[in-house]
């Protein structure tokens, strides 16, 4: 009897395998819908509470605009999955109290496009593609000065090009440690055998 009653007090009576079944009991894990998100949405110390900037509400948000999905953990409403955090989409549809944002999500062997209604709160706009919307503008400027000059704009300039060598200069000995050049040489390396000591306590 007093072993019935242990196993009734640690859970693990007749209904325990079925309380573990169905999630309940000892053991049984969380699988809410904020589930493993403690470090996820937390916010820094200086950051917390319900202050965000008025120009979070103040953007103007178009059809077609690239934005970061940042969840803010101040506001609970209108908040994504936890899955969609940090990710980049475009935007699909404006609404009074949110923005529908596209994002591309890999399952397997497909790559499904998943449309969520998020608030502004956790919406920023994307970075991405200033690069690429910059190198338009100059491209563009570019044909037209070629065009008003009938000198033809190489393709070498429209395109990107990697970062090439930093150009040489001249060194200044003034400028130097102790005016003059210091040659720095490799020590030789030198192979000793351990050899080990038979009587090391009569050191």
């Amino acid at each position: 009897l007093s072993s019935l009653v242990q196993q009734w007090r640690r859970g693990l009576g007749p209904c325990a395998e079925t309380a573990a079944a169905m999630g309940k009991g000892m053991g049984a894990r969380s699988r809410g819908l904020r589930a493993c998100t403690r470090d996820l949405f937390s916010k820094k110390p200086r950051d917390k509470g319900y202050n965000p900037a008025l120009s979070t509400f103040l953007r103007t948000y178009k059809v077609g605009d690239t934005v970061d999905i940042v969840c803010n953990a101040a506001q609970q409403k209108g908040m994504p999955y936890k899955f969609y955090h940090g990710r980049t989409g475009t935007v699909w549809n404006v609404t009074r109290r949110g923005i529908g944002v596209e994002v591309n999500k890999v399952h397997r062997q497909k790559q499904m496009v998943k449309r969520i209604h998020v608030r502004v709160e956790h919406l920023r706009p994307s970075k991405s593609r200033l690069g690429h919307l910059e190198r338009v503008k100059s491209n563009e400027l570019k044909k037209a000065a070629a065009k008003e000059s009938g000198v033809p704009c190489p393709n070498s300039e429209l395109k990107r090009a990697p970062k090439g060598p930093r150009e040489g200069f001249t060194l200044e000995m003034d400028t130097v440690c102790e005016k003059k050049v210091h040659t720095l040489t490799p020590v030789p390396y030198v192979f000793k055998p351990m050899t080990k000591d038979p009587f090391p306590h009569m050191k």
